[in-house]
């Protein structure tokens, strides 16, 4: 018991070192001994627990990125509630709250998504199968709001979710290439444009 408690103790070391290197300094240019120099453990303890790089990546993606995006854009949307009111809450405000660091930094998604998600079928389904999640509670939460009468029965549900996602990935790279919230605070006076289109 107390073995396996070390091992999955070590693993989430592992993971958690592997995603801050991935964040800052990117996919490709991080090493496994790199990460293994932040963990202070041995190469050998790496080798113990996964066979690759790109086993570990696919775990940082499945465990790391995954719960990020879950906890900040998926569970949120299933809030009991208005549904338009919940749509313009969570991506108005999502926006807001990210510290400085991940302002400056970009979304660990969609970096990864640029960097490797043409690269190799195991890091395209795990960072697909993240958007894909993303989309279907956008689409519920969409529909859920035809329903209740809060968004209007026209719209095209599909194509909005694509849509708020790839708008909202799209401001957290642009971002990195700014030193201020400027252009942030304009892309959330279009975002509430938007909305309010979809509003009934």
């Amino acid at each position: 018991m107390q073995q396996d408690l070390k091992s999955e103790l070590t693993k989430q070391l592992i993971i958690d070192k592997a995603f801050n290197l991935f964040y800052k300094d990117g996919f490709k240019t991080t090493s496994i001994d790199k990460i293994m120099k932040e963990t202070t453990l041995s190469k050998g303890a790496f080798y113990h627990h996964y066979k690759n790089k790109k086993e570990l990546g696919t775990a940082v993606i499945s465990l790391k990125v995954k719960k990020r995006v879950v906890d900040g854009m998926i569970t949120p949307l299933q809030n009991s509630g208005n549904a338009f009111t919940i749509l313009e809450t969570v991506f108005m405000n999502r926006l807001k709250a990210f510290p400085f660091y991940d302002k400056q930094n970009g979304c660990p998604m969609n970096n990864l998504i640029n960097e490797i998600g043409n690269t190799e079928i195991a890091y395209q389904n795990a960072l697909k199968s993240i958007i894909e999640e993303w989309k279907i509670a956008l689409i519920c939460l969409i529909e859920k709001g035809k329903k209740e009468r809060s968004i209007k029965e026209n719209i095209n549900s599909k194509a909005v979710a694509i849509y708020l996602i790839s708008a909202f990935e799209g401001i957290r790279g642009i971002r990195k290439l700014y030193n201020d919230d400027t252009i942030l605070d304009e892309y959330l006076i279009g975002l509430k444009l938007y909305l309010n289109q979809l509003k009934k």
